[in-house]
């Protein structure tokens, strides 16, 4: 079991400033996801832990033991790349072994911990077929083989799943995070998939511009963001702009032809706001109810069992989303009516 630190990391390539200052811990055997746009530096991150790149400034820490000017063969960390980077021309057995042949262990070592591995991701008796002959699911087990069967300190893993098909990324999915349960070891996830960050993680750290936007479990991340950005990448979120308002009782977020309740939080009458609320967090009704406010429906999306409706809230265009039973009773061109609970009209003051 092992502990991972990263301390104040800055890295930059010519004027461009890729990391600001970035600083994290991972506890032993915990699976942190890094989530965040193409270009956050997400992946810089996992470069530097893994001695592919040098941080400008900064430290990385295995143990409480400082590895940031070790080379990358130095370092006892797994990585699965995006491609999986096996070699075409081996075996699975023998992409399996390589990294025990660097590091000279016996024949026999080789073969107990192969055996071992591939029992692990459940290849047994395919150990003499060539990876060309596989499926991309099949290449991701044998790459995740090949970096656990070294039995490292840290496991990197790089957006391994975004080369397959939607199910059998699904299936992945709950493999990788099964597996790495099973073996306890301390796991670095970058992906820019929210579904597979939310699935998969104890927690996660979204990265914006090569800061830290925000770091939480999964569902405090998701229900409770903390800026514009992170509402509306972890998940959907429709951002309005709004007018801090009171009536005495209760604080309000006055809109473009609309006017929802909140909770309270900061800021003072009259400020600018950025209103931030999950399509799945409205109340939908036919007939009007207190407060509810009227949405005029324009666009019916059906996905399987939920329903996004597009329409208009007051001038703002606004995406609802319904279990599709309940879409069905919405016209397209029709009335209906919606009300957000208060705790979730999130707020940004401007």
């Amino acid at each position: 079991m092992s502990n991972l630190i990263v301390n104040n990391l800055n890295k930059s390539f010519g004027d461009n400033k890729v990391l600001d200052n970035i600083s994290f811990k991972v506890e032993d055997g915990k699976f942190l996801s890094l989530l965040g746009p193409s270009g956050c530096g997400k992946t810089t991150i996992l470069r530097i832990i893994n001695g592919l790149e040098y941080p400008d400034s900064g430290a990385v820490l295995v143990n409480g033991k400082d590895i940031t000017k070790l080379s990358a063969e130095k370092r006892n960390i797994g990585m699965v790349f995006q491609n999986y980077a096996l070699f075409p021309n081996m075996t699975i057995e023998k992409n399996i072994a390589y990294g025990l042949k660097l590091r000279k262990k016996s024949k026999a070592e080789i073969k107990e911990k192969v055996d071992w591995a591939l029992k692990l991701v459940h290849l047994e008796g395919m150990e003499h077929r060539k990876t060309t002959m596989m499926s991309g699911g099949q290449q991701q087990r044998v790459a995740l083989a090949r970096a656990l069967v070294i039995e490292p300190d840290i496991l990197l893993l790089d957006e391994p799943l975004s080369a397959l098909d939607r199910k059998i990324r699904s299936e992945m999915q709950y493999e990788i995070r099964n597996i790495q349960q099973k073996v306890g070891i301390t796991t670095v996830f970058v992906t820019h998939d929210q579904e597979e960050a939310l699935t998969m993680s104890d927690e996660i750290i979204l990265i914006n511009k090569g800061i830290i936007e925000q770091q939480s479990d999964p569902w405090n991340l998701y229900n409770h963001p903390v800026s514009a950005f992170a509402s509306d990448f972890l998940g959907k979120a429709n951002l309005l702009d709004a007018e801090l308002i009171n009536n005495g009782d209760n604080w309000l977020a006055k809109g473009n032809g609309w006017v929802f309740p909140l909770e309270y939080k900061s800021g003072k009458v009259g400020d600018k706001l950025t209103v931030a609320i999950r399509g799945e967090h409205f109340t939908i009704r036919l007939e009007p109810f207190e407060n509810a406010q009227e949405f005029t429906v324009s666009k019916k999306i059906f996905s399987g069992p939920t329903c996004k409706i597009m329409g208009k809230l007051g001038e703002d265009k606004v995406e609802l989303t319904c279990i599709s039973l309940d879409a069905e009773k919405c016209e397209i061109g029709g009335k209906i009516y919606i009300m957000p609970p208060k705790v979730n009209v999130l707020y940004f003051v401007k």
